[in-house]
């Protein structure tokens, strides 16, 4: 049982149409800890809830109206993906290279091996604790850009373009003391003390260009 101090404990979505694949899935699953839902088929698992927990998914290729391929490609560009470990009797060469190339974990065959697959699971999982880690830390620098002045992202943008003070204070048509108080104010603000450190910020936040809107 978890306290509040303990990690969530992860969920593990099994998607495949064999029932007793899925039953023998999470009877594995559920005696090394991990929660399970199971779901025959891929549009049964898009109507779930919305899941915002540590999980991943283990994913059948052959499926009857929405394959596992089409699942995977339908949920990265709705963004909700989750790292996917494709399970399937039916894999072959080219399949594998196509899921992989589309980002999944692994490609397993039935039957399975249980060490392979429980390692397969845990690093799924590890790449899903730092997806995570990257929107959390991600969201944290948005909302100290969004604390920022309009002339303190002018400022931003340049440092983080490698401009000097001068250069800034030119291009701004303020002073280089201006240049230097505001810089100082985003450091603060941005929580940083270098400039490396507020060029990766900005690059968190998605921005290479210096444009700070």
């Amino acid at each position: 049982m978890n306290t509040d101090s303990d990690p969530p404990t992860p969920t593990i979505f099994v998607i495949d149409d064999d029932l007793e694949i899925r039953t023998l899935l999470e009877h594995v699953l559920n005696r090394v800890g991990y929660r399970v839902a199971t779901f025959a088929d891929a549009r049964e698992f898009l109507k779930r809830p919305c899941f915002d927990g540590l999980g991943c998914l283990v994913l059948d290729i052959q499926m009857p109206e929405m394959n596992g391929l089409d699942l995977q490609k339908h949920l990265a560009k709705t963004g909700k993906g989750l790292p996917i470990i494709f399970f399937t009797g039916h894999g072959d060469i080219r399949t594998s290279v196509e899921a992989m190339k589309q980002g999944a974990v692994d490609f397993l065959t039935k039957p399975f091996n249980r060490e392979e697959f429980l390692e397969a699971v845990e690093v799924a999982l590890n790449k899903h604790r730092q997806w995570r880690q990257a929107a959390a830390e991600t969201e944290e620098v948005c909302k100290r850009i969004s604390t920022l002045t309009p002339r303190e992202r002018e400022v931003m943008s340049g440092v983080t373009t490698g401009k000097l003070n001068k250069q800034i204070a030119d291009e701004l048509g303020i002073s280089e003391i201006t240049v230097k108080v505001h810089r100082s104010r985003v450091m603060k603000k941005m929580g940083v003390t270098s400039v490396a450190d507020l060029v990766r910020s900005a690059e968190r936040r998605g921005d290479k260009t210096g444009e700070l809107s």
